[in-house]
């Protein structure tokens, strides 16, 4: 006799990220977009058009809140960066990959496709770099 297993909530209660990991998160990826030498148009660009004057408080260690799309973002960002440290023993190799053109995206840089400002583009990013180090 078949027996109908109980739903669960498609929405659980608790968040996917906090909003003390999502500042965590920021201060990371700041620290990160200095190891890549980005201007902070290019890091602002990269967060989905963040303001320069936003990016700016940011720097100096007021992050304020931190919305869904921006926390994807940041996730992203941090998996790149990981998936990079995997990649590369030398750590300077693996802050330089970004900046030097690749073949997988048509000969254009990885920072080129982040630039894009789409969430898309990071994810291809991230997915080309999980691909490589066969985490599919």
């Amino acid at each position: 006799m078949l027996q109908e297993i109980p739903r669960t909530e498609a929405a659980p209660h608790i968040p996917g990220i906090t909003a003390q990991e999502a500042q965590a998160a920021a201060r990371a990826v700041i620290n990160l977009f200095a190891r890549w030498e980005l201007t902070d148009e290019e890091a602002g660009q990269i967060l989905g058009g963040l303001s320069l004057r936003t990016y700016a408080r940011w720097k100096k260690g007021e992050i304020g809140r931190i919305d869904r799309d921006l926390a994807t973002r940041l996730s992203l960002l941090l998996g790149t960066h990981k998936a990079l440290r995997y990649l590369f023993r030398d750590p300077d190799q693996a802050y330089a990959w970004v900046k030097k053109p690749n073949a997988m995206f048509g000969g254009q840089r990885a920072l080129d496709v982040m630039l894009d400002g789409s969430i898309f583009a990071l994810e291809r990013v991230r997915a080309y770099l999980d691909a490589e180090r066969g985490g599919w």
